[in-house]
């Protein structure tokens, strides 16, 4: 069965990873660590209390890099050291958790006032990213959940998404959206007709966000309260925002990525601390504490006396917390969390009507099934053309652990998908390509947009073939891929010519914003640290952003440059084999793109070729 294999496939990468995890802990210095996002070094800690959720807190401040970014994030466990002068690590005997983490602060739920002492002494203090059991054991436990389940609602969702039992619909009298487009209205009515489950498919610039925020306020129309899931956190972020906007009251499971007032006002945490109930119960929790202060001196009968005192203190601080928490769902129409996170504590023994799951083309199976177990029906929104989850163990991937429940409904049951067509973002040629190749040619471009250029007889697409420059690749290692020196130097310098031809002063005024992009790390580091130094571009680097093409998923740049490095005698291209990463880098532009490559390895491929060919003619 297929959840069988699945449950093979998650093992595998399972083992793979906390075996990687081991290796590199052992392994791998303390400064390639820092220098990979995984680990701040020298870090210092701050004050340490307890948090509304009455969690004992600690700020962690990061001394050092703070220009690297780094892969702390809500919900994470992390691990702390020293370091000592001859290069030793000695690890303390404590997992903590991320609570909430920007460039150069994190605050750590720490498991204990232990951990808080082992933390205060005058040591250097590291902190690192440990292996991340929780996310699994979620996994497995909801696989397991599906393979047993039987004569419920979740035994028929998961014979309709993976087996031969058919996608019902009710018949519903369509409702207009003049504000939408044909596609997007059509697809907003899918979801509303759905009975089991429906996907908004949407490529790159078709406002896939716009429609489903649009079918979600829809579906509260009809419904008191949706449950809206992503595999990232920030992907959640993003939707959650959206709904606010909408004035949907939305309460967040879980801290958000990019931290401000707007952002932080709709999390549980927020919430909770700003409850008129909650004064209240900090005193208690405040008067607990310090009863098990006294406790330990106290005489026999005074420690009775006190413990009876603290047991009824403790009955009313779990009243209220039960009030605080009905009132905050009761008040809420969208619970947002990833899809790990919706089998937080807070979220036990609840059920919804629909669940909504944004990015799902990026989310592995068993994630969606996390949270699938608390719904009737399912609504999944995303594009399985552009990135795929990531999995590290190549066999588990081979295996088939890539392939998401998104793909599989797709593919078996088309009935319940609706293609959203009008694209919004690009010049209708570098559009084009993209369209033909992924999207079976349905693709157009909006009129306002279609041939919406930056100067006048440009062409909007370029290929730069170095296979004339004896550019070379090489090799940096596991995580960070290949680099292509030259390469990089030529995209800098094509960079300035183009800035010049637009003219520096017009670029500050209208805010023209640039994409470099390369899918190895190693080149875009080299990127960066070129353009740091680089005085001609110091005027503009608010304007350009440089990344990976994972690290531009969901955006958009006025003009991309994208270095494609690879260059060797074998036509070896790696993993630019997976040609969803080139169609989110392709489409990342609106109105200028140019490819830097090496025609003579990348061409032996007939994606690449069809690309250069294609830009060759569109180019006269």
């Amino acid at each position: 069965m297929d959840l069988q294999q699945q449950q093979l496939l998650l093992r595998m990468e399972y083992e793979y990873e906390k075996e990687e995890f081991k290796r590199q802990t052992e392994t791998m210095g303390v400064a390639r660590k820092v220098k990979r996002g995984l680990c701040w070094y020298p870090a210092s800690p701050g004050r340490s209390y307890y948090n509304s959720l009455n969690q004992l807190v600690i700020d962690i401040t990061r001394i050092e890099n703070k220009e690297i970014e780094h892969s702390f994030e809500f919900g994470r466990p992390v691990c702390f050291f020293r370091q000592s002068f001859d290069g030793k690590v000695k690890y303390m005997n404590f997992i903590a958790t991320v609570s909430y983490a920007d460039e150069e602060r994190m605050v750590v739920v720490l498991p204990g006032a232990g951990a808080l002492l082992e933390l205060q002494t005058d040591d250097v203090l590291g902190v690192q990213l440990y292996f991340d059991e929780t996310s699994y054991r979620c996994m497995f436990e909801a696989l397991e959940d599906v393979l047993r389940a039987k004569g419920n609602r979740l035994a028929e969702l998961r014979d309709i998404l993976l087996g031969t039992s058919k996608t019902g619909f009710r018949e519903l009298y369509p409702v207009r959206f003049p504000w939408l487009n044909s596609t997007q209205e059509s697809a907003v009515n899918k979801v509303l007709c759905a009975r089991d489950v429906a996907i908004v498919h949407g490529p790159p610039g078709t406002g896939k966000t716009t429609t489903l925020v649009e079918a979600i306020y829809e579906t509260l129309h009809r419904e008191p309260q949706v449950l809206v899931c992503a595999q990232s956190n920030t992907a959640v972020d993003w939707i959650s925002e959206k709904l606010v906007d909408r004035g949907v009251p939305v309460l967040r499971i879980g801290n958000p990525t990019r931290v401000n007032d707007k952002m932080l006002s709709f999390t549980y945490e927020r919430r909770f601390e700003n409850h008129p109930a909650y004064p209240e119960l900090w005193g208690i929790r405040k008067s607990i504490r310090e009863m098990g202060n006294r406790i330990r001196r106290g005489s026999y009968s005074e420690r009775e006396g006190i413990r009876s005192r603290m047991s009824r203190l403790r009955d009313r601080a779990t009243e209220l917390e039960i009030q605080i928490n009905t009132d905050l769902f009761d008040s809420s129409r969208v619970i947002a969390s990833t899809l790990v996170s919706s089998n937080h504590r807070l979220l036990n023994g609840r059920r919804f009507s629909t669940l909504f799951i944004d990015e799902a083309a990026q989310a592995i199976e068993a994630a969606c099934w996390i949270a699938i177990r608390k719904a009737d029906r399912v609504i999944l929104a995303g594009d399985h053309c552009q990135l795929p989850p990531t999995i590290k163990c190549i066999e588990a991937a081979r295996g088939g652990l890539a392939h998401t429940l998104m793909e599989k409904i797709v593919a078996q049951k088309p009935s319940a998908v609706s293609l959203l067509k009008v694209q919004y973002r690009m010049h209708e040629d570098i559009m084009r390509f993209p369209s033909e190749w992924f999207y079976h040619g349905e693709l157009e471009a909006a009129p306002e947009i279609r041939h919406r250029g930056i100067l006048d007889y440009d062409t909007p697409m370029s290929w730069i073939d170095t296979s004339e420059m004896d550019f070379h690749e090489e090799f940096v290692g596991e995580s960070f891929g290949r680099i292509n020196k030259q390469e990089a130097n030529l995209l800098l310098q094509e960079l300035e010519v183009y800035i010049n031809r637009i003219g520096k002063q017009r670029i500050l005024d209208e805010r023209i914003d640039f994409g470099l992009i390369s899918p190895y790390k190693a080149q875009v580091q080299y990127l960066r640290s070129r353009i740091k130094g680089s005085n001609f571009l110091r005027p503009f680097r608010s304007l350009i952003t440089i990344n990976t093409v994972d690290g531009f998923q969901g955006q958009e740049r006025d003009v991309v440059f994208i270095s494609l490095v690879r260059a060797n005698e074998d036509g070896q291209i790696g993993f630019l084999n997976d040609l969803r990463r080139m169609n989110v880098a392709i489409t990342r532009a609106r109105m200028k793109l140019v490819i830097l490559g090496d025609a003579a390895t990348l061409t032996q491929h007939s994606f690449y070729k069809k690309l250069m060919e294609y830009i060759n003619l569109a180019s006269f």
